[in-house]
């Protein structure tokens, strides 16, 4: 059984947010608005997110993507008093929009702060027009429920479904989510990480790999490789 997982290269990374804008149009997530930001109900399943290090004048940026880290002990899940949202036998935190009933417990539970509530019907209020460019494969979230990245999942069935017609398993490569697909800079690496063999897998294991609050005993499997520093 696949263990899917994501590697982010920190090092490569040029901050240029092509993935937040292809995680956008991939999977139907709403723009808010001004409004609403304001309000502190954004939407975004995929952030990049900016830090600062060091001293005033000696102060260096540092900017980290940060996608639902699809935890292999998610505390989200443990929450959840209808079992809306639950880690599938893939490694993939799953969200089940119908059962959903909006208690809003996964987003207080999830350390990362990946989860979003859905406080407007925001695609029935879009011009019918622009309505036109929703992707086919993704349902539009109703109001009233939580959202979060999985992995851009519709791709995964849609790959399983071709590899079953052709009675083969899913390739490598075969399933790369839109993030990934579009970092012009190949930053993000996608790929099963219980294959030994995978390219994601040996960069799990590089000596600049490391996860974000690691110490919280959530074991994401979104990995990051910190960024080369010359010291020479």
């Amino acid at each position: 059984m696949p263990r899917w997982g994501m590697v982010i290269d920190l090092d490569k990374c040029t901050a240029c947010q092509a993935c937040v804008v292809a995680c956008q149009a991939e999977n139907n997530v709403p723009f808010v608005g001004e409004r609403e930001y304001e309000r502190s109900r954004s939407i975004s399943w995929m952030n990049v997110l900016r830090e600062t290090e060091g001293v005033y004048p000696d102060v260096k940026i540092r900017y980290i993507p940060r996608p639902c880290m699809q935890c292999d002990n998610p505390p989200c899940t443990r929450v959840c008093p209808v079992h809306a949202t639950y880690l599938n036998p893939e490694g993939i935190v799953a969200q089940v929009y119908y059962r959903c009933i909006g208690c809003r417990f996964c987003v207080a539970a999830c350390p990362y702060t990946v989860k979003y509530f859905n406080w407007y019907d925001y695609h029935d209020r879009m011009p019918a027009e622009s309505r036109k460019s929703d992707s086919p494969d993704v349902t539009p979230r109703p109001k009233g429920v939580v959202e979060k990245c999985t992995f851009c999942h519709h791709r995964l069935m849609k790959a399983k479904d071709r590899a079953a017609m052709e009675k083969r398993e899913v390739a490598e490569g075969e399933y790369i989510p839109a993030c990934a697909e579009v970092c012009p800079a190949k930053a993000i690496s996608f790929g099963d990480l219980s294959d030994e063999k995978s390219h994601v897998s040996r960069l799990a294991k590089s000596s600049r790999a490391f996860r974000l609050m690691e110490d919280l005993g959530t074991k994401p499997k979104v990995i990051y490789l910190a960024e080369q520093t010359n010291n020479g």
